[in-house]
């Protein structure tokens, strides 16, 4: 019972935090494999301004499921009894990879922030989102939930 609250909180903060106010930004990425590491500018659209929007293989259950296999609570958090919630922020190319994967609001514990990032980084590959029909970048936002 104390689980499916949790759930629906998650999925309730996930659609809220969704929303943008602009459809449209410049992302500048840095290529980590580039001797001088460079930035160049890509264009990034927003999660609600799409047609088709990306989408974790198998769904939102599906990435739920995902992330309580995959988070690990931080030894030194859980023994201190630290809970909180980390709002991530990352890119959905072209291609389905998640990449410019950053913390948008601390959970005030850097354990907790590093431990969502991590379970975002693992994330396989999603559906693409689409404007006419066209694969395009797309910026989505997802709340971390660390709870005892």
């Amino acid at each position: 019972m104390k689980c499916n609250r949790i759930l629906l909180t998650l999925l309730t903060l996930l659609w809220c935090s969704l929303g943008a106010s602009a459809q449209l930004r410049d992302v500048t990425t840095v290529n980590p494999l580039s001797p001088s590491k460079s930035g160049y500018n890509m264009v990034v659209y927003e999660y609600e301004s799409v047609d088709i929007r990306p989408q974790f293989p198998g769904g939102e259950r599906s990435m739920i499921n995902f992330i309580n296999e995959t988070r690990e609570y931080p030894y030194n958090a859980y023994h201190r009894r630290i809970q909180g919630r980390v709002l991530c922020s990352f890119v959905v190319g072209t291609d389905g990879k998640l990449f410019n994967i950053q913390v948008l609001r601390s959970s005030g514990d850097e354990t907790l922030d590093r431990e969502a990032l991590r379970v975002i980084g693992r994330m396989p590959r999603w559906s693409v989102g689409k404007i006419d029909n066209t694969k395009v970048n797309v910026r989505c936002v997802l709340p971390i939930a660390f709870r005892l």
